[in-house]
């Protein structure tokens, strides 16, 4: 006959409570606070400028669809691959309205070899 063992499972860990959970939550609080006086917040522009510089054209065909947007301190063209997908907004007044008004687009492709997109 073969023996058996016998073997006892560990028993499992408690899952945490909304209790505990709220002490976490106060502790962190409590770190932030501190860590306020720790010295000024650094905010990162989420944004860079850029310049409409004219259509996508040929020697005799405009294409007022598809404008060309100099990028700034982009300056060639292997740095505009990050820009590739990215979202760009044209933002200008209304004279009707107080408020502004955007356009939305869509970096497609580079435009040249001096960081030009479409």
């Amino acid at each position: 006959m073969a023996s058996q063992t016998s073997t006892t499972a560990a028993p499992a860990k408690k899952v945490s409570t909304r209790s505990s959970l709220a002490e976490r939550l106060r502790k962190l609080k409590k770190n932030r606070k501190n860590s306020k006086s720790a010295g000024p917040k650094t905010f990162s522009r989420l944004y860079v400028n850029g310049v409409v510089t004219s259509y996508k054209r040929g020697k005799r065909i405009t294409h007022p669809n598809v404008s060309l947007v100099k990028i700034e301190g982009v300056n060639d063209r292997k740095t505009t691959d990050f820009y590739l997908g990215k979202r760009i907004a044209y933002i200008y007044h209304c004279k009707a309205r107080p408020n502004k008004r955007v356009i939305w687009g869509k970096v497609c492709k580079a435009h040249g070899n001096s960081g030009v997109v479409h």
